[in-house]
């Protein structure tokens, strides 16, 4: 077997004009149809990978009487005697002021379409040439690809989860993502203890769930080594026996001086794990180079480690380097890493975000009924939406009707008073990590920044409403493979700054915000 792993999708879910077809306004005549360069061999090539393929099409000329269903098909059946066969076609009729939940931005048709190829949403990737088209398919938790045009708008391209620049290059970029996570070498053999390393907060702790999981597959026993921010997210994690816990000076990020006789006693502590293996779990813009002279120092034979912008010379440091583009997903990045070290994620595991099964924490006292969470808080200044507008934001959501809890840490607790005060119930500081997972697991949505309870939802499949800071990219850390609404301007001044405090006055990205955006978002994500 040349290579194993999960399928990271099912299916492909692709627009019609503009991305398959060049865009003719309601177009009913067939001989007008005219496919996109090299759109036959891209499509070809999604077949011979396994997936199934189904367009996913607004066609409001129905509801406006420019065309008949027996034209429209007609214009189908010409796109398939020249593009090949598609398993299925979903069409919206409606026009815009119709309110109906399949048109494009809504997430209608994008499930009809998975449920008609035998899949979930979650395990397809939309491509589109427009913002409606990546909004219906975060909606419903799919991925998505866009392909810019010159209609579509700048905006439009800054909030994508990810963009090609053509229907040749989205096709590219999903088969590259779908070798990346399969080992091309899978061992021969069950390995003994692995070491898996992942020494940041929560959040990135969460993120290589999956990763730790596809090792953990391929072990007979896993250690994971975090710092004091992701300890309470590791216990989380399926797949890890033993943590230990260190502050790592090269990671944290204000840390203390570097402690000779510390350093002495974490390589004395590494060597009493016994690891066969070593996984280096990294974010995009750190080394594993510090780590991996004390690993080889604590007598670890192999050593992997995932790596991206740094170049430094590894010399005998790393047996497997492995490198990830900008913009992937952390948990494929995890997985990507894992499979080249040569652990694949099981065919009958999902690459999605996961908790442990036997939790039992102490959830607070929380009104009857359905109800929305707020978090306000973030690890990261900057990501997080001024305090005044989420006060706003729960008054929205109270006025529409909805029960709002408002959580946070217990070093939050004056953060999430003044929010609560606008029509919440205060739950900060009543609950950790674990009893914070299953007030989220509860819940009908999440209102949240970029931070640690936004992957918490992801991982126990509650749809987000994302308050996205741009500070980092949205495709690489927003919630994974969960319906998810993006707000918040993509295109501000602090786009890709990775700050950590707002660079810009009034915090433009997150503080202009309508809260009228945040409960449609809540009404798409929650309907009913």
């Amino acid at each position: 077997m040349s290579s194993t792993g999960p399928s990271l999708y099912d299916a492909v879910l692709l627009d019609r004009d503009g991305t398959l077809v060049e865009d003719v306004p309601y177009n009913g005549d067939p001989e007008k149809v005219r496919p996109v360069p090299g759109a036959r061999e891209a499509l070809d090539r999604l077949r011979a990978a396994g997936l199934r393929l189904a367009v996913v099409t607004n066609q409001s000329g129905l509801a406006r009487g420019y065309f008949t269903v027996a034209e429209m098909r007609r214009v189908h059946a010409r796109v398939e005697e020249l593009l090949g066969p598609f398993d299925h076609w979903a069409i919206c009729p409606h026009d815009d002021g119709d309110g109906c939940a399949c048109r494009k931005p809504a997430p209608g048709l994008v499930h009809e379409a998975a449920d008609a190829l035998g899949t979930v949403a979650t395990r397809c990737v939309v491509i589109g040439d427009i913002g409606r088209d990546m909004t219906a398919a975060l909606a419903a938790g799919a991925a998505g690809v866009l392909v810019p045009t010159a209609v579509t708008r700048p905006e439009e391209v800054a909030a994508a989860p990810a963009v090609a620049p053509s229907l040749t290059g989205a096709v590219d970029e999903i088969l590259r993502r779908v070798r990346a996570v399969r080992a091309a070498t899978p061992r021969s053999t069950r390995a003994g203890t692995v070491l898996v390393v992942r020494s940041d907060s929560a959040g990135d702790v969460l993120v290589t769930g999956p990763g730790i999981r596809a090792v953990a597959a391929g072990a007979d026993r896993v250690v994971l080594l975090c710092g004091p921010r992701g300890r309470a997210a590791a216990e989380l994690l399926p797949g890890v026996d033993e943590i230990v816990e260190w502050a790592l000076p090269w990671i944290d990020g204000s840390p203390e001086p570097v402690d000779p006789e510390d350093m002495r006693r974490l390589t004395a502590r590494l060597a009493a794990v016994g690891a066969d293996d070593a996984v280096i779990f990294t974010s995009f813009h750190q080394s594993p180079l510090p780590l991996a002279l004390l690993l080889r120092l604590a007598g670890i034979a192999h050593i992997s480690a995932i790596s991206a912008i740094s170049d430094d010379y590894p010399g005998a440091l790393l047996d497997v380097r492995h490198r990830v583009p900008a913009g992937v997903p952390e948990p494929e990045r995890a997985l990507s890493l894992a499979a080249a070290a040569g652990y694949p994620l099981p065919p009958d595991d999902q690459p999605a975000l996961r908790l442990r099964t036997d939790l039992d924490a102490p959830v607070p006292d929380r009104p009857a009924g359905d109800y929305v969470v707020v978090h306000p808080g973030a690890s990261v200044p900057a990501r997080a939406c001024p305090p005044q507008h989420c006060a706003e934001i729960v008054a929205a959501l109270a006025a529409a009707g909805h029960r709002v809890l408002v959580t946070g840490g217990s070093d939050e607790r004056e953060l999430t008073a003044r929010v609560a005060a606008a029509g919440g119930v205060d739950l900060g500081g009543t609950t950790g990590l674990a009893g914070l997972a299953r007030l989220l697991a509860d819940a009908r949505c999440v209102v949240v920044g970029n931070t640690g309870p936004a992957h918490l939802a992801a991982a126990v499949g509650t749809p987000v409403v994302s308050l996205f800071a741009p500070t980092v990219p949205f495709g690489q850390w927003g919630p994974y493979r969960v319906p998810t609404v993006r707000l918040g301007d993509a295109a501000a001044p602090c786009r890709d700054t990775r700050a950590t405090a707002c660079p810009v006055p009034g915090h433009p990205c997150l503080g202009g915000l309508d809260p009228a955006r945040v409960v449609a978002a809540v009404r798409t994500l929650a309907p009913g």
